[in-house]
Parts: C-alpha cells; structure tokens; sequence
C-alpha cells in the first residue's frame, strides 16, 4: 500500500469533467485506488463516489493505491491533479 496527499489546484474542485478525468486514468490500473478527503474516503474508479466526496479548489486529498502496480497508479492519479485536471 502506497500513499501520497495533493492539494487540488483546478479553479473548480472535483465537478463532472474533472472527475471523469479521474476516474478514466484511475480505471489504467488493476490496483484500488481511493482517497480520503476529510472523514470519508472516495473510490477514485467511480464518478459517482468522487463527485460525493465535494471535493473543492484548494483542499487537500490523500490518495491510497493498494495493489500489484500500485506505485504507477499513485504517481498517475497524483500527476494528473498537479497538472489541474485538464483545467
């Protein structure tokens, strides 16, 4: 099990196209790949759960990848928030 926090930098937080974003590149790998935001923790392969999680500009998430390529999922989800989002 890996882990890493990131801070989302995107003007709009985790909406619709973001988290589709998210969950696209987080459906690459076979690891789980979720994250925790406040008290609750998302599954970062759902839309649905990201999109729960009201993930807003400027707050801080933890990501938790468990699996066999856990290491290169983490580095993608992580990449992919730094880099906004697409935004």
């Amino acid at each position: 099990m890996v882990s890493a926090k990131v801070t989302v930098k995107n003007p709009t937080g985790l909406h619709l196209r973001p988290a589709g974003m998210l969950c696209k590149e987080a459906l690459q790998f076979q690891s789980s790949i979720h994250f925790k935001y406040k008290e609750s923790t998302a599954n970062a392969k759902s839309v649905l759960s990201v999109l729960g999680a009201c993930v807003k500009s400027g707050d801080e998430i933890e990501f938790v990848c468990e699996g066999k390529d856990e290491e290169a999922a983490l580095a993608a989800v992580v990449k992919l928030v730094e880099d906004g989002l697409g935004e």
